[in-house]
């Protein structure tokens, strides 16, 4: 759905996937999502935390500068 600005002055990345919160399986279809959406394999995507919440932090494991350039071209990329 795009970023999102929060109250605090955060951003967030704000993804529908259409699998059920059961047992991890909408957990691994946002990871296949933005593995996907970054070019990188999903092994290179974990969730960190809020695993059973709405608001995660998922780690990306690749070259910084070229993770940071794909994230700034799906901000601009219209849904």
């Amino acid at each position: 759905d795009g970023v999102e600005r929060r109250d605090d002055g955060t951003a967030v990345l704000r993804l529908r996937v259409k699998a059920v919160p059961d047992k991890g399986k909408a957990n691994a279809a946002v990871l296949v999502l933005l593995a996907k959406a970054l070019g990188v394999p999903k092994s290179a995507l974990s969730v960190v935390s809020g695993e059973t919440a709405r608001l995660k932090t998922i780690a990306v494991v690749g070259q910084g500068a070229e993770l940071v350039a794909r994230l700034e071209a799906l901000k601009s990329t219209p849904t």
